[in-house]
């Protein structure tokens, strides 16, 4: 038996059991602050729950006066228009519920729309953002602006970089409310609330702000979402440095009774924090001001399928003569890894952390900012992923110098293991003892070829961690047909792999999976080249598992994203190179023309006699 080939078969197959075991059975624990279940007193108005001062009970009715509310449809809106936002915000509410990401398209096709993030309500997927005040000592519900409240534009036409809106509304009983929203390049909105107090008494009450999202589909209880199982889309927040991720269907277990008010999710944040929405590549967040202690609550309406997060900041209290203001800001738009780690830069404590870096974050931010830096020299990602191979190769060379030395010596000691064999006969405890000898006399490790493979795992899978998470992978093309490293390979024998102008089968399905691509393709014969550096193992049950792993690993990776099957053919390639010049200066020359035609060799059958 070839102890080398036994142990990296054990390697490959321990390795991916427990990272399977590992992934599925015992995934890691959600960090989260711990939270206090509180029912948060709410008043419904329109389907959206606006919360209560902090310290008062339950609020009256937060509407405007009849003739100061208008149908959704018909309220006048502000224009937005950026470098890379388009939109709208409408003066009923004077919710910000129409945006769309100018930079990105929907699919590769010409005539795909560009994405639509926020959508007022009545649309399909109704998702926007709310601010306001929740009624607090001498005020009441009447009194403050409600989420239908017409209000009307004082300053400004079209909301755009530099150039500001305010909105106001005067409550008629001597409180003047405005709201001056602006937006930078990039996607943040600073929203800043103001109350005038012209009345003889003293006033209190609490900004807010809050993100309503409605559920679609056949049973309207959840958003739009991918649901693929190392993706998190939900709720998501920080607190005090504390990372909280809450799935769709985690958020609605808070609801007890829908025929009660809903049951909350409640964060107290002392200083620092943010919380919101999180999709596959785009996020909406509501942030505080950096030091500002406030209240953040995540919460679900199953009567109306409405998700909810809220901040909530101190009461404020405003004597008569009087004039308070808060400023906020508001996230909204897609998660690129520049914008966002400048707004960290800007107070947003951890915000880089808004993007799922996964398990192994220690591994994948800096394979993210070291392929993001490639890619800023090359221009090209395909190209960039086979450059970040070949740095982690480099990193790992002398590792892998140690496995291949060890390998080779292997080799040279083939015919004295033999030996050993033949000569310990059936007493396999002699045999292993002679073993162990001969390694420690030649300072052989016959494990340390097992180390490059132990390596490989996590890399692996934070490499697709990062193709499959980042937007800058997304429509990232390569070459020819590979116009989207982060969808699988779009060749295949039906298109004459790119050569003829239509589409492969569609990823998922059936056909895709036995009409391969080109690059699986390739994957599959790298690997088993890579395997001719050695002969085939004497054992059957060995040679059998070697001779079929390349082309079951094919399948596997075939329907993965097409960066991730790149980076695994230059990995191979640069592999087969390393080891074969490596044990070429050890004395051992692979025959690798010689054990391909042995490979082909029918092995003659025995019938007893």
């Amino acid at each position: 038996m070839d102890d080398q080939n036994k142990n990296l078969i054990l390697a490959t197959v321990l390795s991916f059991l427990v990272i399977l075991v590992w992934f599925v059975l015992f995934p890691p624990p959600e960090q989260t602050v711990t939270p206090e279940q509180a029912e948060i007193a709410a008043v419904e108005t329109d389907g959206v729950q606006t919360p209560s001062a902090a310290g008062t009970g339950t609020v009256g009715e937060a509407t405007a006066a009849p003739e100061e509310t208008l149908p959704e449809a018909e309220a006048p809106r502000v224009q937005i228009d950026t470098p890379r936002l388009s939109g709208s915000l409408s003066l009923s509410g004077g919710r910000i519920d129409e945006l769309f990401l100018k930079d990105y398209k929907v699919s590769l096709a010409e005539d795909a729309p560009i994405v639509e993030l926020l959508s007022p309500v009545g649309s399909e997927s109704a998702y926007y953002a709310i601010y306001g005040w929740a009624p607090g000592a001498g005020v009441s519900g009447a009194d403050v602006p409600g989420p239908n409240t017409l209000w009307t534009l004082d300053q400004g036409e079209t909301l755009g970089v530099d150039s500001p809106v305010t909105l106001a509304w005067d409550n008629g009983n001597g409180l003047t409310f405005r709201r001056t929203i602006s937006v930078d390049e990039n996607y943040m909105f600073t929203v800043s609330q103001s109350v005038e107090n012209t009345t003889a008494a003293e006033v209190g009450m609490a900004p807010y702000g809050i993100l309503a999202r409605h559920g679609i589909g056949e049973d309207g209880d959840l958003p739009e979402l991918k649901n693929f199982f190392i993706l998190h889309e939900g709720v998501i927040g920080m607190a005090d440095g504390t990372l909280s991720e809450v799935d769709y269907g985690d958020v609605r277990d808070f609801d007890i009774d829908p025929n009660e008010r809903a049951q909350a999710e409640v964060y107290q944040v002392k200083e620092n924090g943010w919380i919101g929405f999180t999709d596959h590549y785009w996020m909406t967040t509501l942030i505080p001001d950096p030091g500002s202690a406030f209240k953040a609550a995540a919460k679900y309406d199953a009567r109306r399928k409405i998700y909810q997060t809220e901040t909530v900041l101190p009461t404020l209290t405003v004597a008569p003569g009087e004039t308070a203001e808060v400023t906020t800001r508001l996230f909204a738009g897609a998660k690129e890894w520049e914008a966002i780690r400048e707004y960290q830069a800007d107070g947003v404590q951890k915000f880089i952390d808004s993007i799922d870096w996964g398990w192994f974050f220690f591994l994948t931010k800096p394979i993210f900012w070291l392929l993001h830096n490639i890619n800023a020299l090359i221009g090209n990602m395909g190209w960039s992923i086979i450059g970040l191979t070949l740095i982690i190769k480099a990193i790992l060379f002398p590792l892998a110098f140690k496995s291949y030395v060890s390998m080779a010596k292997m080799k040279e000691l083939q015919p004295q293991m033999e030996a050993l064999k033949e000569a310990a006969g059936d007493d396999r405890q002699k045999m292993q003892q002679g073993m162990m000898e001969l390694y420690k006399k030649e300072k052989v490790n016959p494990a340390a070829g097992c180390l490059p493979i132990l390596m490989q795992i996590p890399i692996f899978f934070s490499l697709y961690k990062v193709i499959f998470v980042t937007i800058e992978l997304r429509q990232a093309p390569w070459f020819g047909p590979f116009r989207d490293l982060s969808a699988p390979d779009p060749t295949s024998i039906m298109n004459l792999f790119g050569l003829l102008p239509w589409a492969g089968p569609q990823p998922e399905t059936f056909m895709a999976l036995i009409f391969l691509g080109i690059l699986p393709l390739l994957l599959g014969i790298s690997m088993w080249l890579q395997q001719k550096l050695n002969p085939a193992p004497t054992d059957p049950t060995q040679a059998m598992i070697f001779a079929w792993m390349p082309w079951v690993f094919m399948f596997m990776l075939g329907s993965f994203a097409s960066g991730l099957v790149v980076y695994w053919i230059a990995n191979n390639t640069i592999t087969f190179t390393q080891q074969y010049l490596i044990m070429r200066s050890q004395g051992y020359t692979p025959d690798v023309f010689g054990n391909i035609k042995s490979s082909f060799k029918r092995t003659p059958k025995t019938d007893g006699k």
